[in-house]
């Protein structure tokens, strides 16, 4: 998303402005910026209704309530995200993937390589704007 950004600056600072042109990119764009405002409030919504589900479950488990898985698996239900037997130990060995990967941002980076040792260095592909 940020390179589409950058080439439609880098067309509108090379040609000379239009303002019908300029006027529909900006339309563009705000519908764009819309859109994109839409998705987050959804994407917000599903994620405190995840989080409500599972501070209700640890809550239920802490109360000893017999059944407190209820709460997470009937909000994972509700987005066709509650595992099946196939699939519980591929996301069992990504979860453990991903905390072994969180565990490690932490650790100073290993010593980078000269240039020199790596060899051939691919220098990019240059990209313009269609029409």
């Amino acid at each position: 998303m940020r390179s589409e950004f950058d080439d439609i600056r880098a067309h509108i600072t090379a040609e000379p402005p239009r303002p019908s042109e300029l006027l529909e990119l900006a339309h563009s764009l705000l519908d764009d910026l819309e859109q994109l405002r839409t998705r987050e409030a959804i994407l917000r919504s599903h994620y405190l209704a995840l989080l409500t589900a599972a501070r209700a479950t640890v809550a239920a488990d802490a109360a000893g309530h017999p059944a407190a898985l209820t709460f997470l698996q009937h909000e994972l239900a509700e987005h066709g995200q509650l595992p099946d037997g196939e699939q519980a130990q591929r996301i069992l060995s990504d979860a453990v993937a991903a905390q072994a990967m969180l565990a490690h941002l932490d650790e100073p980076a290993a010593p980078r390589r000269s240039r020199a040792a790596r060899g051939t260095v691919c220098g990019g592909v240059s990209r313009s704007l269609r029409g």
